[in-house]
């Protein structure tokens, strides 16, 4: 089995949930998403998260706007739609309950060494 590998999984099986709850705070570039998913450790491909935003956008979880940019072109602000936020509500729900449920279970293989 590759190591490396199954940590890339885990990532991406969050990704979705860290990029929504990021845009969640507020107008956020995607740029700036990047660099805290990249510092976070949770990501580090660019080519990852342009296709994930437009999937999102498209299935109408997000919005974006563009803003006027005083040194270069206009750049592209995410924000959660109503239904976004009931989405990520939803993901944060079922992350509580992943995160117990692997808790106990890493927790009782810690007792039984």
């Amino acid at each position: 089995m590759d190591l490396e590998n199954a940590k890339v999984q885990m990532r991406k099986g969050i990704l979705e949930f860290c990029i929504l709850h990021i845009i969640s705070r507020g107008e956020v570039y995607a740029s700036d998403m990047l660099e805290e998913l990249t510092s976070a450790k949770i990501m580090v491909v660019e080519g990852t998260l342009y296709p994930l935003l437009t999937r999102l956008k498209n299935s109408g979880l997000l919005d974006y706007k563009w803003v006027e940019s005083t040194s270069g072109p206009p750049r592209k602000y995410y924000v959660l739609t109503d239904d976004g936020k009931t989405f990520l509500d939803q993901l944060k729900e079922t992350w509580i309950e992943l995160q117990s449920s692997v808790n106990q279970i890493t927790k009782e293989n810690e007792n039984k060494e």
